[in-house]
């Protein structure tokens, strides 16, 4: 059964979950095209895990509703037939081997390319004639994720999947992630590891304590937030009394006698033809990175 091509690949309205007097997700509303490769952002306990059990049916909301394409979630016979799915936390069955595992999998799956899946094995350095109670949480992790690559399931749901992966195989699975995208796949990825999500995703959507605090694509959320410029002097700034009142400079600081920083939102005209008045050495400007825009969100929402 194709899914819908009018329908987006998830659809979360007004979704909430309550867990007796605490609330885990609160009016999340959320739409993920199909196609897109979408980045859902938060610490550990901000209910990312808890919005993709309610996702895939695994828990029933409190309030709202989720969808996967245009199939209510809570049907998870349907619901399933258009997704792959990989956990934080992979539990194998410890008696069969790594193949045979990747099996079962494809048989309950939506459908596997048995060709793929044997290049990804490669790709993944996996050893599929152990068995799985000898795997470490990395081997386990690559079961899981060869068998969701390997499918031709329209929605990839990825929560944490590289926990216990090297750097290497971290670069594989971005190349996967890619190469899913081409595809044409929806991919779905929670997690708190920034640098995956920038490397990867198009849009993002921050979670804080259960509530959507942005979504926003990455470049839309640099220009949100400021750049950090440093300046090297031939000789030690006295007064910084113009520099400071210029438009969008803020934290204007002084870690140097012959050293300026700050931080500047907006157009930076101002502050270049102020620092080349002042005969600068060297010059560095930089956009901050995901994690410190993450963490501005999170900081402005706590103020």
């Amino acid at each position: 059964m194709s899914p819908s091509p009018s329908s987006p690949a998830v659809r979360l309205e007004h979704l909430g979950k309550r867990f007796g007097a605490t609330d885990a997700v609160t009016d999340l509303s959320l739409t993920v095209p199909a196609g897109e490769v979408f980045g859902f952002l938060g610490p550990n306990g901000a209910g990312k895990s808890t919005t993709i059990r309610l996702l895939l049916g695994l828990l029933r909301p409190t309030s709202g509703s989720a969808e996967v394409f245009g199939v209510p979630a809570g049907d998870v016979e349907r619901a399933h037939r258009h997704l792959a799915y990989v956990p934080a936390d992979v539990a194998l069955w410890p008696g069969l081997t790594g193949r045979e595992c990747l099996d079962l999998l494809a048989g309950i799956g939506p459908g596997t390319d048995a060709a793929h899946r044997d290049e990804l094995v490669e790709r993944f350095a996996l050893d599929p004639a152990r068995r799985a109670g000898t795997y470490s949480t990395g081997n386990r992790q690559k079961v899981a994720l060869v068998a969701a690559f390997a499918t031709r399931a329209p929605l990839l749901v990825l929560d944490e999947p590289t926990s216990g992966l090297d750097p290497l195989m971290e670069r594989v699975f971005r190349a996967c992630i890619a190469e899913a995208a081409a595809r044409g796949q929806t991919v779905f990825l929670s997690s708190h590891q920034l640098a995956e999500v920038e490397a990867v995703c198009s849009r993002v959507g921050i979670l804080r304590a259960g509530r959507l605090a942005e979504v926003a694509g990455l470049a839309d959320l640099r220009r949100l937030h400021r750049l950090e410029v440093t300046a090297d002097l031939p000789r030690p700034a006295t007064d910084l009394g113009p520099l400071s009142a210029l438009p969008g400079v803020t934290d204007l600081r002084r870690p140097a006698p012959q050293r300026l920083e700050l931080s500047l939102s907006g157009p930076p005209g101002a502050v270049l033809r102020a620092l080349a008045d002042a005969d600068v050495t060297r010059l560095q400007v930089r956009e901050p990175t995901l994690e410190e825009i993450f963490l501005d969100y999170y900081g402005q929402a706590g103020r």
